[in-house]
């Protein structure tokens, strides 16, 4: 009897759980969404991420002349958010985001690799650590924090063929979801 009763439950759990999922993520959820380029950056361009209603919201500011990658993350009026760079001298891809001041926010890198799904790990310093999985390759993938979906990546929202977008849930850090977006998407298609 005990274990007919957990099962149950945990098949409640889990349905209550997708529709949170849909009501944050589906057709007129509560997630902020965002519009990225899919050829998001080549070091030394710049380029706008935009909010569903089409404003500006924040720009890529792609640094030119460097040793190692850079992209600053700027709010509409140009004040840095974040910088996202490669790290020099590491074994496996990675790269680290960090606040204004320099202060490490993250670490992005490779966590597995299958056949069909794809993984990475965004190590936070404060908070949860972020599970990254799903097709990276085609910009079909979510952003987890202890099992919980936090963000959405996706390209079936837009008929553009280089777009695609972020669902962020509410009160999650868009800037920094849309920086691990950006980390994974340098990383994951490095000749762009």
């Amino acid at each position: 009897m005990t274990d007919e009763r957990e099962t149950t439950m945990g098949l409640r759990d889990r349905r209550e759980k997708r529709q949170e999922e849909r009501d944050t993520f589906g057709r007129g959820g509560t997630a902020n969404r965002y519009l990225m380029r899919q050829k998001l950056v080549s070091i030394g361009d710049d380029y706008w991420v935009e909010d569903d209603a089409g404003d500006r919201v924040f720009r890529v500011d792609g640094k030119a002349l460097r040793l190692r990658d850079t992209l600053d993350l700027e709010d509409a009026s140009g004040a840095k958010l974040c910088r996202i760079q490669t790290r020099v001298l590491h074994v496996r891809d990675s790269m680290a985001i960090e606040d204004a001041a320099g202060e490490r926010l993250a670490l992005v890198h490779k966590a597995l690799v299958s056949p069909l799904r794809e993984r990475w790990k965004v190590d936070r310093d404060q908070g949860d650590d972020w599970t990254v999985q799903g097709n990276i390759v085609d910009h079909e993938y979510e952003v987890e924090a202890d099992g919980r979906k936090i963000a959405e990546v996706s390209k079936k929202w837009f008929r553009a063929r280089d777009t695609y977008g972020v669902e962020v849930a509410p009160g999650e850090p868009a800037a920094l979801v849309l920086a691990v977006a950006i980390a994974v998407d340098a990383m994951a298609h490095p000749s762009k």
